[in-house]
């Protein structure tokens, strides 16, 4: 998990609004969808490693991967909400 200090300094790339940590079923239903094979980047790559966590967009519509434990705060890498349903 991040530590509250760098939560609060980082932000989207695409629209610099904040990034809150996304909640454990989340995590689990984008973990899911990659096992499955049906989940894809917003540069339309599959997402293929799962995931250790996640960072949502204060508007929900986009999230960023954790992976290592380390954010991936890039915009291609980035997952539409809709791919799973948010």
């Amino acid at each position: 998990m991040l530590h509250a200090e760098l939560l609060a300094i980082l932000r989207c790339p695409d629209d610099h609004s904040k990034l809150s940590a996304a909640s454990t079923g989340l995590v689990v239903r984008l973990n899911e969808a990659i096992a499955a094979g049906q989940l894809k980047n917003r540069g339309g790559q599959q997402v293929e490693r799962q995931l250790d966590g996640a960072l949502i967009r204060a508007d929900g519509q986009l999230l960023y991967p954790i992976i290592d434990q380390i954010p991936v705060l890039l915009v291609d890498e980035a997952i539409w909400t809709k791919e799973i349903g948010i």
